[in-house]
């Protein structure tokens, strides 16, 4: 009887909690997961926009629209590496760059003995709630020729270069300031995907430089907060004795500080590894691409393949690509920064130089 009655109680209450989370499931099904399929659907074929994807009018491809963008010579996939290649390089300098500018600036308002530091905090805050649009115009003009940042180069006898019409990558401009000019004969030779090395081993653009400026500057705040928020928990107590038993300021921060706001630093380096792999305001506002396409990003790509040369169904495809890249690098961030099994301790502290005996 009594069995019978828990089992009723239990199965009234798993009611009333999928009665609760109906709403949201309803929603998040109709605008998130029936969207997705729509677009899964649309690219499996050669839709152009026109009439509706879903009837027997539109021809259907299968996945052509994914070979064309890894195993078919041709300009799509051309494009689609050359993507691919900018925005590896995007990402391998803004990730670290704004995770560690984030945490530096997290660690000098969290210091208890700054002066104004309300003021800075809002500060270095400010870029991130401005408008992404208004903020790559500015430097647009900051950008120009004749503007502010080739200005301040030339009072410290630099010439600057056309940062948004100068296609060269900055390793080739290194390269070229020791006399490598030309690529060597195995450099351009050949290469994966339609690229050769030369190309693959460019670097970002100058063009990328300056819009790789711009979000580390409107980023930045953004995590800082979340950095902060973790300094803030970190407990006094566990500083103070790690002080007490003679360890410095660096062997606190990296014994002590870095594991404690561990979590916060894998939840910074995922966003901003998502958010920078869809990077698209400041490609479509400040470059559109260009120069030679060394702006041009898979988000951008997309966007371009679907709404301006009317191929909906490889513009969908590139967004599905672009979505299990996002995916797996996620998943290997995830597995390098699981917690290891803890090392056997050592006898002393462990900040501590062992002393002799007897000494």
């Amino acid at each position: 009887m009594g069995n019978r009655v828990a089992r009723g109680v239990r199965s009234n209450e798993n009611l009333a909690g999928w009665l609760f989370v109906a709403p949201v499931v309803v929603i998040l099904g109709l605008f998130l997961l029936l969207p997705i399929l729509m677009a899964l659907w649309v690219s499996l074929t050669d839709w152009n926009g026109q009439g509706s994807p879903f009837t027997g009018r539109v021809p259907f491809v299968g996945a052509d629209n994914y070979t064309r963008l890894f195993a078919e010579e041709g300009l799509a996939r051309r494009d689609f590496m050359t993507s691919l290649r900018n925005n590896a390089y995007y990402v391998a300098i803004v990730v670290p760059t704004q995770t560690a500018l984030a945490l530096g600036l997290a660690l000098v308002v969290n210091n208890r003995m700054l002066r104004g530091r309300g003021f800075f905090r809002t500060a270095f805050y400010f870029p991130s709630v401005t408008s992404s649009v208004a903020i790559s115009v500015v430097f647009l003009f900051l950008f120009a020729n004749s503007g502010a940042v080739n200005a301040l180069l030339g009072m410290l006898g630099i010439r600057g270069p056309q940062w948004f019409a100068d296609s060269r990558g900055v390793l080739h401009l290194l390269l070229g300031a020791v006399g490598v000019d030309a690529p060597p004969a195995a450099l351009a030779a050949g290469g994966p995907f339609g690229l050769s090395w030369w190309d693959w081993l460019s670097g970002p653009s100058v063009a990328m430089v300056s819009i790789i400026t711009l979000v580390v500057w409107t980023t930045s705040g953004t995590f800082m907060l979340m950095f902060l928020a973790a300094l803030q928990n970190v407990p006094v107590a566990l500083d103070e004795a790690s002080t007490l038993d003679g360890a410095g300021r660096w062997q606190r921060f990296r014994h002590v500080t870095l594991p404690m706001i561990k979590p916060t630093t894998f939840l910074v380096l995922t966003l901003g590894l998502i958010g920078s792999w869809q990077v698209f305001d400041q490609v479509y506002v400040m470059s559109q691409g260009e120069p030679a396409k060394t702006t041009l990003t898979p988000a951008y790509l997309s966007y371009r393949t679907a709404f301006r040369d009317f191929d909906y169904g490889s513009g969908a495809a590139i967004s599905f690509v672009l979505f299990l890249i996002i995916i797996a690098l996620t998943l290997l961030q995830r597995r390098l920064m699981a917690d290891r099994e803890p090392a056997a301790p050592r006898r002393g502290r462990w900040w501590r130089r062992r002393v002799p005996e007897g000494g």
